[in-house]
């Protein structure tokens, strides 16, 4: 794109000229495995093999790139196999990583699990404490700071600025998760992070019909790096995935306007009932994280976890009786979604300081008429 855009014009066009040959408005799926050479070691557009280089992946990786105001896009097969492969770009056995404690579950699980035996330990820590921060910071051996914010499943806000100082204090690549906020609410590297990671899975495709994930890199020896290992390694999204994602991000924005709008009327009207503990969503005045969000996000976006006052039995009552919110796990669709974390996302965190309490749900507000959703979820809640 010749000169800057806003944010819903980039969204539609970055990296998505029309095909030249047909005049095609939307470029092609080019659903090839392997690329013809003029000649030995002379190649078309720099195009081989597909894990190494796809036109489609090209056009999803540019976009993503210019969504978040990055030098470099990288797609991959899902969230967890972009955090895996900037895990390895950065860290070698006795390496340390700090990060939230109330981060995914399976963000977690593969640090404590996969990269944990290989000799990376981990410390999870309070964000919104930024002297135990600090604390947890070892010097000469912490590499990464973790920071989610929206948090998965409490809404944390964690201050991505003041990490970053702290973290470029010690050395460390601070690394933002951005799936809950997407781009288009909140945009971590011009607040200091070195690193965003996404599950192109959640809003940016937005119909629960994709796999995918994303990293956003503006230091071009770590996006070497890592762009190695998404050759060498293989971990790559397919041609059709990308096609799919691209597709998603052209209504990302409008999309995004109806699930903050969704979820601001139905945090604010669970937060009467008087069979809800807590309400978290940091659109709401009391969330503690509430200013904080509105400096640096520009909605609150479409995530709700609620706590009910009759414990773990009347969650899972509540999670299993709706018919608009459907049981599943994911978020970031057109449809809404309801979650109970103790037993389906974060399952592989209970007994660690990462638990979710057992009588949280967690709800991903869809695009509905809201008048529908409300009256879904007053028929499954407690009777006053």
């Amino acid at each position: 794109m010749a000169r800057k855009h806003k944010f819903d014009t980039v969204a539609i066009h970055a990296g998505q000229a029309f095909d030249p040959t047909t005049g095609a408005v939307i470029p092609p799926i080019y659903q090839t495995s392997t690329f013809v050479q003029e000649s030995i070691g002379e190649l078309r557009g720099g195009y081989e093999y597909s894990r190494g280089g796809n036109p489609t992946r090209t056009a999803l990786e540019t976009l993503l790139a210019a969504l978040e105001g990055g030098k470099h896009g990288l797609s991959f097969a899902s969230g967890l196999a972009a955090e895996d492969t900037l895990l390895r770009a950065i860290l070698s056995p006795g390496d340390h990583i700090v990060l939230g404690n109330d981060v995914y579950g399976g963000t977690h699980r593969l640090i404590e699990r996969v990269h944990g035996p290989w000799g990376v330990r981990n410390t999870t820590v309070e964000m919104s404490d930024l002297r135990a921060v600090e604390q947890a910071i070892i010097p000469g051996e912490t590499k990464v700071l973790w920071v989610e914010t929206p948090s998965n499943p409490l809404m944390k806000i964690s201050d991505i600025a003041e990490l970053a100082d702290i973290g470029h204090r010690a050395g460390l690549v601070v690394v933002v998760d951005n799936t809950f906020a997407s781009p288009a609410l909140q945009h971590p590297l011009a607040h200091g992070a070195d690193v965003v990671v996404h599950s192109t899975t959640k809003y940016l495709g937005g119909h629960s019909d994709v796999l995918g994930g994303a990293l956003i890199i503006n230091d071009d020896e770590l996006a070497e790096k890592a762009r190695f290992l998404q050759f060498a390694a293989g971990p790559v999204s397919a041609p059709l995935d990308a096609w799919l994602t691209i597709r998603g991000i052209k209504t990302l924005s409008v999309r995004m306007d109806r699930h903050c709008s969704n979820a601001q009327a139905i945090a604010e009207h669970l937060d009467r009932h008087p069979a809800i503990s807590a309400v978290y969503y940091p659109g709401l005045p009391g969330h503690p994280g509430h200013e904080l969000a509105k400096q640096q996000m520009s909605g609150f976006g479409g995530m709700i976890s609620i706590a009910f006052a009759g414990g773990a039995k009347a969650a899972r009552k509540f999670a299993e009786s709706m018919t608009l919110f459907q049981l599943a796990e994911s978020l970031g669709g057109v449809e809404s979604l309801v979650n109970y974390p103790s037993e389906m996302t974060h399952a592989s965190v209970r007994g660690t300081a990462l638990e979710v309490p057992d009588n949280v749900v967690r709800l991903s507000v869809g695009i509905e008429d809201i008048a529908d959703l409300i009256d879904d979820l007053d028929r499954a809640l407690p009777r006053k």
